[in-house]
């Protein structure tokens, strides 16, 4: 009998795929989240040229952006496996690198890629505004902490939507990468699921799928959350 959709879901493959899509949403928020909060405090420094942080700044967005995702990827986990393990066995948590450390690691790894291309997203959103709209409110005397809060802070998310929409859309594929260091994301699952039934074409497949309706459910969220700072911007 051929093996098709019918014998996914009588294997209990499904819900497997389902857990390993929970588990790659969840490692591209806690990314994102991650890369955002870096994003901001970077772009920061960089627009207000705050030296020498934007020299420290500038090496770690020069350094991610030029190196393979996989190659960090790489490069985090075995680099550290080793270490962790040792700590980790010394308190008597041996089997902690092979559990949540793969996430970890995961979401570090991610989220500095986010970070570093979230950090050019921000920079020029506060670059394209209008400085003497921070002049004027300088002028009148308003404290800076609430310059950047009413000011520059709505203005800076506005502009940045297109462009984190973008990176957040990167981060949800990256995550596909992280499968190489154990943890069983969509990917990871997908290969497993395709090794063991000998029918790679359907679990690959699937994968595409639910990866493209992450995308789109997300991209339409993202959407709604830009007319509704279109619609405040114009009140």
């Amino acid at each position: 009998m051929e093996f098709g959709l019918w014998q996914v879901w009588e294997g209990g493959w499904v819900s497997a795929i389902m857990r390993g899509a929970a588990i790659t949403i969840a490692v591209a928020i806690a990314a994102m989240v991650g890369g955002f909060v870096v994003g901001v405090i970077c772009g920061l420094i960089k627009w207000g040229r705050v030296r020498p942080l934007t020299y420290v700044v500038d090496g770690y967005t020069a350094l991610v952006r030029g190196v393979p995702e996989l190659l960090i990827i790489y490069l985090l986990f075995f680099g550290s496996v080793e270490f962790v393990t040792r700590v980790a066995t010394a308190f008597g948590y041996a089997g902690l690198a092979d559990s949540g450390y793969a996430f970890v690691i995961a979401v570090i790894a991610i989220g500095s890629i986010s970070g570093a291309y979230s950090t050019e997203v921000v920079r020029g959103a506060l670059a394209a505004i209008p400085q003497g709209q921070i002049e004027a409110a300088r002028a009148l005397g308003i404290p800076g902490v609430r310059i950047f809060r009413r000011i520059i802070l709505p203005q800076m998310l506005r502009i940045a939507i297109p462009g984190m929409n973008n990176v957040w859309q990167v981060t949800i594929k990256d995550t596909a990468l992280v499968s190489v260091v154990g943890l069983q994301e969509l990917m990871r699952t997908a290969f497993i699921g395709s090794n063991t039934t000998r029918h790679p074409f359907i679990f690959y497949l699937i994968a595409a799928v639910v990866y493209l309706a992450i995308t789109l459910i997300s991209q339409a969220g993202v959407d709604q959350a830009e007319r509704m700072l279109r619609l405040r911007a114009r009140k």
